[in-house]
């Protein structure tokens, strides 16, 4: 997926529990040359967005690469704090991190359930709960593994003048994303958390099957 624009729609202050940060609004546009069809219903113009959590000073060219984090949207972990995943924590440890540097960038895309959206994701966790794995419930609804892009972060890193990072992830194929784009990785920060009973499984799941380096 290559977009044709990325662009700031808005940015405003935004103070929170773990630091004050400004928190700024991107889209990125896809053009389709073709008409959508019966037999190729993608529409001609494609709008993913995201936002930025920006703390510091993050263009100073003497100091050490940020620390970023790439977060994909979860409802039911980031909100209702359920603990059938990892997500929650993982967002709380990346802004306490963040927040104690000083510096830093949080990006929050809007990819729920590893892409596939709500909906698909509470039909996933029926089939989880049936026994399958995450990878195996997706497979069985017609979905990739993974179904998420990561080239939306890597523009608005490129639009906020960020060349290289210390990434907080689990995730090689974020790491992937970023340098293909162009942005060097300098250090790996591991998004580890301690371990539930609830979400041993997903855990044990992401490693062994989708290469995560977890623990």
């Amino acid at each position: 997926m290559a977009f044709d624009s990325v662009h700031k729609v808005a940015e405003a202050d935004f103070p929170t529990r773990w630091a004050h940060f400004r928190i700024l609004g991107f889209e990125g546009i896809i053009e389709h040359p073709e008409p959508a069809t019966a037999d190729n219903p993608v529409p001609q113009k494609h709008v993913e967005s995201a936002v930025a959590l920006v703390l510091g000073d993050i263009g100073n060219v003497h100091a050490a690469p940020p620390i970023i984090r790439i977060h994909s949207q979860c409802l039911t972990g980031d909100v209702f704090h359920s603990i059938r995943c990892d997500c929650h924590d993982q967002l709380h440890l990346a802004l306490a991190r963040i927040a104690d540097e000083g510096a830093g960038i949080l990006l929050y895309e809007q990819q729920e359930g590893r892409g596939i959206g709500l909906m698909a994701k509470l039909r996933a966790y029926e089939l989880q709960d049936q026994g399958r794995d995450t990878v195996e419930a997706n497979l069985e609804l017609g979905y990739r593994a993974d179904h998420r892009e990561f080239e939306l972060p890597a523009e608005i890193l490129k639009h906020l003048g960020v060349k290289s990072v210390r990434l907080i992830t689990n995730n090689p194929e974020k790491v992937a994303a970023l340098e293909q784009a162009g942005i060097k990785v300098v250090e790996l920060i591991s998004a580890s958390i301690p371990i539930e009973p609830t979400f041993e499984r997903y855990l044990k799941t992401k490693q062994e099957k989708m290469g995560h380096l977890v623990g």
